[in-house]
């Protein structure tokens, strides 16, 4: 298996937590030795592979209709070479919200991963749904976590701040929900309280709209460095309409920022390492988590950072289901 060339395919390499995941697997020292792990960008779904020996096929690569010839056809011209796909994208949130023709939608789910040795979920969540659905056996499903390295997160100091700092962080899209949260954070009083939003996105303009009587509500674009958000924020926000997992989650909680999460989808996830769960998307509800957050900082009785050696544990496990998973191949 040490000798094994594992090729990763993507074919979106705009900056978000599926490059980043692909950038750590591609990085670990621990994964090294399973193999040589590759990256290779899929443009116009050309599928076509890299001169070299390849043994292994990873897709981080979308499925729609649209491409699904192109992904029959890289099944065909490689018969054995054994095959993964990770499901970076769709949960039952997703379907829910953006799905009209649900029997059409499963149907092109359960033809793509039929052209995979394996799926990999990325949270339990996901994995539940899926079996649920009955769009991939149980014994073809494995779950692995997305994950970076979390060590920075982990030495970030305390924020010392005279105001409360709630933090927005993610692409500007229908996606986050973020205007549930502008929304929910515009009806809390206080003056200290401050709400910084950092991403872009196609959202900018109708939520700097949305903003722009509140003065507390900065918007600060994208940031290259993960780590510049947790350094000035003392709570997380992810009102997400549908979320496989949310990697800034897992960071946030590293940094021992407090974590306010939708119960939705992969973000379920996170409450077993200390989120805090909001059951719904209404004003009133995320205007009530934002209040009682609010009062836990002014009091001091957010218990900071999880465990160190936790988060190490979990990063290690993030490259051990990986070998395994491999192995399994």
């Amino acid at each position: 298996m040490s000798n094994a060339s594992i090729l990763h395919l993507t074919d979106d390499t705009t900056p978000g937590g599926v490059m980043r995941v692909i950038d750590t697997i591609l990085s670990s020292k621990y994964l090294a030795k399973t193999g040589k792990h590759q990256m290779a960008v899929v443009e116009n779904s050309n599928l076509t592979l890299p001169n070299g020996r390849v043994d292994i096929i990873v897709s981080h690569l979308a499925l729609n209709w649209r491409n699904f010839a192109a992904r029959a056809r890289l099944r065909a011209m490689h018969p054995d070479i054994p095959m993964i796909h990770v499901e970076h994208s769709y949960t039952q949130g997703f379907v829910a919200q953006k799905v009209f023709n649900k029997t059409r939608f499963f149907a092109m789910l359960r033809s793509a991963f039929s052209l995979f040795d394996r799926v990999v979920a990325v949270s339990n969540d996901q994995k539940d749904w899926l079996i649920r659905r009955d769009l991939i056996d149980a014994d073809r499903l494995s779950v692995i976590q997305s994950s970076v390295d979390l060590s920075g997160f982990e030495t970030l100091p305390d924020l010392e701040s005279d105001h409360r700092v709630f933090g927005l962080v993610g692409r500007l899209h229908e996606q986050k929900g973020f205007d549930i949260a502008i929304r929910a954070f515009r009806d809390c009083c206080g003056a200290d309280l401050r709400l910084k939003v950092f991403g872009d996105g196609p959202m900018r303009a109708e939520l700097v709209e949305l903003a722009k009587c509140d003065p507390r509500i900065t918007f600060h674009g994208h940031c290259n460095d993960p780590l510049e958000p947790m350094r000035s924020i003392d709570v997380l926000l992810m009102p997400s309409r549908w979320e496989a997992y949310g990697l800034v989650a897992r960071e946030a909680l590293s940094a021992g920022r407090m974590v306010i999460v939708a119960a939705t989808d992969g973000l379920k996830d996170h409450i077993e390492t200390g989120a805090i769960d909001v059951h719904d998307h209404s004003i009133s509800a995320w205007k009530q988590a934002i209040n009682k957050a609010a009062q836990s900082l002014d009091e001091g009785s957010h218990s900071g950072r999880s465990d160190t050696a936790q988060h190490v544990a979990e990063k290690t496990r993030f490259e051990h289901d990986w070998e395994e998973c491999l192995s399994g191949l």
